[in-house]
């Protein structure tokens, strides 16, 4: 039966398991963002709790565009389960680092996925994800301003007003345009 299933995708075994490790890895971040965004709203850094639930939606919708493309291919798509999200940071810069480490770590996951699509020559699933190595430019991008911003303006005074003011207005778009 197993190997009548396999002949209904064009997914290999070993690209359905990357793309379902993203797909958990997608699902993490969300949670994690999620997490931030909680932590946020607890510690008075309300503009900042807004951006992180917004990240939060936007990894779901990326997880979930893995999970469709997946189950369209005829493969099976693992719905992941969540567990051990961080839930207290020591302090908010800590939040950000922790951010721009995450966005780091899709971006290497993903090249490690078209470097294995290449090497399968599977070059739909390569197609595929092109959109998402794409965004982790932005992705990346805004984390690593956001994060620039404690050592541009500063944590003393009214530094930590200034950041959370200024973090939901960090744009890709309004510096590279493509």
């Amino acid at each position: 039966m197993k190997d009548l299933l396999r002949l209904r995708t064009s997914l290999t075994e070993e690209i359905e398991k990357v793309l379902n490790d993203q797909i958990k890895m997608e699902a993490e971040a969300s949670a994690m963002y999620l997490a931030m965004s909680a932590w946020c709203d607890r510690n008075g850094f309300d503009f900042s709790a807004g951006y992180f639930k917004k990240q939060s939606d936007e990894e779901r919708e990326h997880m979930l565009r893995l999970f469709k493309y997946v189950s369209d291919m005829g493969g099976r798509a693992i719905s992941p389960s969540i567990t051990n999200t961080q839930l207290e940071y020591d302090t908010f810069k800590g939040v950000f680092e922790q951010a721009l480490q995450q966005e780091i770590a899709v971006t290497q996951s993903f090249n490690r996925i078209a470097d294995r699509c290449q090497k399968s020559k599977d070059y739909v699933t390569f197609s595929f994800i092109q959109w998402f190595l794409k965004e982790q430019i932005e992705e990346e991008y805004v984390a690593r301003r956001a994060l620039e911003l404690f050592d541009v303006i500063g944590e003393e005074g009214t530094g930590l007003y200034e950041i959370d003011k200024r973090v939901p207005k960090i744009s890709y778009e309004d510096t590279y345009e493509d």
